[in-house]
């Protein structure tokens, strides 16, 4: 498999040795986490905000909750290899739970929170759990109605109680409880935990993540202890992170970032990790905590910005004039400032003045105030977005990576951050582009199997290591990688010209009205879009306008929003035609979806990716409507409620045209 471009290891590891030192004894994450009680004894390890109080423990604290909670997990009979499930929001004592399974040799497989009870149970079946611990009582009914289908579950460990005091089901317990026990087992075994540690090997299985199923059932990603911890040294020296960070973990547990920023580099370094109250208090409580570390995928950012101009466009005039003002000078010398590029004297002057004035007050109202380092991951991040954080003086940076490689494949370097490209490798990194343009990756992160899934496994993973990433890509002059779609997505229109659907899409969900779109082309004549409005940002657009509407489906058909999305279209469409390869995949229609895409209804994934030929399928009668000239199409769905109950929904959808634009007409234009 010889690749046209290859490079190795181009990014170094440099400066903070000091963690390798420090752990050079320590292979596994209990060992570390031994190693941390005795380094960091009272520094803050985690913590939770309940009933609206931060509440905090330090490493020694942590050390002495997860012994007693992996020695109870052994006195109800946890043994080595035993998969231990774990299910709810972000929890100190859920965190806990992955340390205290690796201590006795179990393996924590953590379980979106959000998944409903059918999809649980497919992880449950594949892991094989025997033991499940959930946060409350909503998961807890989860696994209930999942139980007699999967007797192998025999145990489920509750973290908070409210609600259950009738649930007397003999194989439910406490969290409490089972700690409680634990602390009997090691007043009469006062070494059992440090035995348990001191077997555990870097190359045993330290985790067990699914996939997100983006294109059919998840698969059980196999990680070792060394394939975690070797990444988030590495990354931890490169961006120089210490034990005096914070971050705020409030991404799925079950995802891989999460695991590696709020768990495996958490423990390299030694930074705290602080717990929201719950999602609906997330940047209430990052405002609160002040993280010097904050990782937010490109749906994040998007949303904060959103946010932000709603508010402005709400402003008096003379506020909205001085931001605009201000934000004007930002984005042509911020960037450079945070780089520590050349800037002249009085652009320097009037930056501080804006610093004053308008940065540092709207940093504050974020809760990025004290951010050193934030990242990016998972799509594309529209252009203007990056620079609009970056030209306010936050960090903000771009990494490629995914479960197979523990995560990291391409991180930006400080000086070298660009909106265009996920950058250079990530230390011990090799990547190479195949023939096919396809992405392949090799490093000390990748994953030893796919569980029970050996077709799988020799499929995405060569013999001699390399991983096929199933994305298209190349570098550039800098070696800085550029990705531009799924390998299996990029096609071609049945005039030959490329179609490539992640890039359109993610163009459109530049616009802060457009939430999600999916694009149709492949073999076609033209492209077309379905478009998922977002209801805050069009809602306000329509208050503004004096549009009254009763929910999303109402305004989501309005001919004025019809003209908005038009715009954003025709800004797409001008934008592909300055691009020789692409002015060909200009779109020429679209509609408006009556509902918003759902991981409930099996149109994206748990981490919101969209389900491409499952959208197609589900929705063949808006597909054919596009295509065929029509200017309305009916469809009739069924839907899934918050409270698991099922309905239909029938709508009548418009079809509109959108302006294409001939390269020549623009090259003469500019």
């Amino acid at each position: 498999m010889d690749g046209i471009q290859r490079t190795s290891v181009s990014t170094p590891v440099i400066g903070a040795s000091r963690a390798r030192a420090r752990l050079k004894d320590a292979d596994t994450f209990p060992k570390i986490l031994i190693a941390n009680a005795r380094d960091f004894t009272g520094r803050p390890a985690s913590r939770e905000k309940d009933l609206g109080i931060w509440q905090t423990w330090t490493w020694s604290q942590v050390l002495g909750e997860t012994k007693a909670l992996a020695a109870g997990l052994s006195a109800l009979g946890a043994r080595r290899g035993d998969k231990i499930a774990i299910v709810g929001d972000n929890r100190p004592r859920l965190y806990w739970t992955m340390c205290a399974a690796q201590a006795i040799g179990c393996v924590p497989v953590p379980v979106y929170q959000d998944a409903v009870a059918a999809e649980m149970g497919f992880v449950i079946d594949n892991a094989g759990a025997r033991f499940a611990i959930a946060e409350d009582q909503e998961q807890v009914d989860k696994l209930l109605q999942i139980k007699d289908a999967h007797p192998g579950l025999e145990t489920i460990i509750f973290e908070d109680g409210r609600g259950m005091r009738h649930y007397a089901q003999p194989f439910l317990l406490s969290f409490a409880k089972v700690q409680e026990n634990g602390r009997d087992l090691l007043a009469r075994d006062p070494g059992f935990f440090e035995r348990e540690v001191a077997q555990g090997k870097g190359g045993d299985v330290a985790v067990m993540l699914y996939t997100s199923g983006t294109t059919g059932q998840p698969k059980g990603v196999v990680l070792s202890h060394s394939n975690v911890l070797v990444t988030a040294l590495n990354s931890v020296e490169l961006e120089k992170l210490t034990e005096a960070e914070e971050t705020l973990a409030y991404l799925p547990m079950a995802w891989v970032g999460d695991h590696i920023f709020s768990f495996g580099q958490s423990y390299v370094a030694g930074f705290c990790v602080g717990c929201p109250e719950s999602g609906a208090t997330v940047m209430t409580d990052l405002r609160e905590l002040g993280p010097t570390y904050f990782f937010a995928p490109p749906r994040i950012w998007e949303n904060i910005l959103t946010t932000v101009m709603i508010r402005m466009e709400d402003a008096g005039w003379i506020k909205r004039s001085l931001f605009k003002r201000f934000m004007d000078l930002a984005k042509r010398v911020g960037p450079a400032l945070l780089d520590r590029k050349p800037v002249g004297v009085v652009d320097r002057l009037l930056y501080k003045l804006g610093d004053l004035l308008i940065y540092a007050p709207l940093r504050n109202t974020l809760g990025f105030s004290r951010i050193r380092l934030a990242y990016t991951a998972g799509e594309a991040i529209g252009p203007d977005i990056f620079d609009f954080y970056r030209s306010l003086g936050v960090n903000v940076k771009q990494l490629y990576g995914m479960t197979e490689a523990a995560v990291f494949i391409c991180i930006q370097p400080d000086g070298e951050v660009r909106p265009d490209t996920v950058g250079p490798p990530a230390p011990e990194v090799e990547v190479k582009i195949v023939e096919s343009g396809e992405v392949l990756f090799r490093s000390p992160g990748v994953f030893q199997a796919y569980y029970k899934n050996e077709k799988a496994t020799s499929e995405s993973k060569t013999a001699d290591g390399w991983v096929k990433t199933g994305d298209a890509g190349f570098f550039d002059a800098d070696g800085h990688l550029r990705i531009i779609d799924r390998a299996k997505d990029v096609g071609k229109l049945a005039d030959g010209s490329l179609f490539a659907p992640k890039y359109i899409e993610n163009k459109l969900k530049f616009f802060p009205y457009i939430r999600e779109a999916v694009a149709f082309g492949a073999d076609r004549d033209f492209v077309a879009v379905f478009i998922n409005i977002d209801l805050a940002a069009v809602g306000n657009w329509a208050e503004r306008q004096g549009i009254v509407y009763g929910g999303y489906q109402e305004l989501a058909g309005r001919t004025e929003v019809y003209d908005l999305i038009r715009d954003c279209v025709e800004q797409v469409n001008r934008d592909l035609s300055r691009e020789t390869t692409l002015v060909g995949s200009q779109i020429k229609r679209f509609l408006i979806l009556h509902k918003e895409l759902d991981a409930d209804d099996g149109e994206l994934t748990r981490t919101r990716k969209v389900r491409r030929n499952f959208v197609q399928d589900r929705y063949e009668p808006l597909v054919n409507g596009l295509f065929s000239g029509s200017e309305r199409a009916h469809i009739e769905t069924e839907v899934t409620f918050e409270d698991g109950r099922k309905g239909r929904v029938k709508a009548d959808l418009a079809i509109a045209e959108a302006e294409r634009y001939p390269l020549d007409q623009l090259k003469k234009a500019s």
